[in-house]
């Protein structure tokens, strides 16, 4: 399909209300139509077969990158690490990032380390999050804590998605192993604003009990 026939099938289920309302969202350098996701994951589907004629489409919009990140993470986990890092590089806002999962990480959690530390090791605040967010979709656990704390004491988080990101997988933490999210938090203790977010993020959550909410409050820094 060429690209223009591509763009005029995607342009026929763009709503310029959600548009605006995705503009106030996602800060993005691209152009957004306004096509909502269940239709951009349909979109996915129809080109499983066809990656490399749609990797060759311009990125001018939010979709075609969508759709191009949502292909690529329904392929088998080799290819998609042999396409990963073109991949990040094009994420630009925090809806591209934590949108980006691949089933197939969970059956190769440690060999996929190894990778995360080659993207974290670029440096750049999409790429960090990348990380950040399949730290807490894969690795939650306890096996992995250490190495979760590892990257958060390495995390930029004076970039605000790292610091968002951050707060986000602490507060997971917190939630899930409450006496190892404790020390977590105490090892950031330091960087006051992210501490506060961390324990903001996981006093929200429905998941911990009156009495931990309670005592995470306690703990806040004014």
């Amino acid at each position: 399909m060429r690209y223009s026939d591509f763009l005029n099938q995607l342009k026929t289920y763009a709503e310029e209300e959600f548009a605006e309302f995705q503009r106030r969202l996602i800060f993005t350098s691209r152009k957004i139509l306004g096509v909502r996701t269940p239709t951009l994951r349909r979109f996915a589907k129809e080109y499983k077969g066809d990656l490399d004629e749609l990797f060759s489409y311009p990125n001018e919009y939010y979709e075609t990158v969508f759709i191009k990140l949502t292909v690529v993470s329904r392929l088998p986990y080799a290819e998609f690490v042999s396409r990963l890092e073109d991949c990040v590089t094009l994420i630009d806002n925090w809806a591209l990032c934590d949108c980006f999962k691949c089933k197939a990480i969970t059956k190769h959690r440690q060999e996929f380390l190894s990778v995360l530390e080659k993207i974290f090791s670029n440096g750049g605040e999409f790429y960090q999050r990348y990380v950040l967010v399949s730290l807490l979709s894969y690795y939650v656990d306890e096996r992995y804590l250490q190495t979760i704390k590892e990257y958060i004491l390495r995390a930029d988080t004076q970039r605000y998605y790292v610091h968002m990101a951050v707060a986000w997988l602490t507060a997971e933490v917190l939630i899930k192993h409450y006496d190892a999210g404790l020390l977590l938090l105490d090892a950031i203790k330091t960087d006051v604003k992210t501490y506060n977010k961390s324990i903001q993020k996981a006093v929200e959550s429905f998941r911990l009990t009156k009495e931990q909410k309670d005592c995470l409050r306690s703990f806040k820094i004014k």
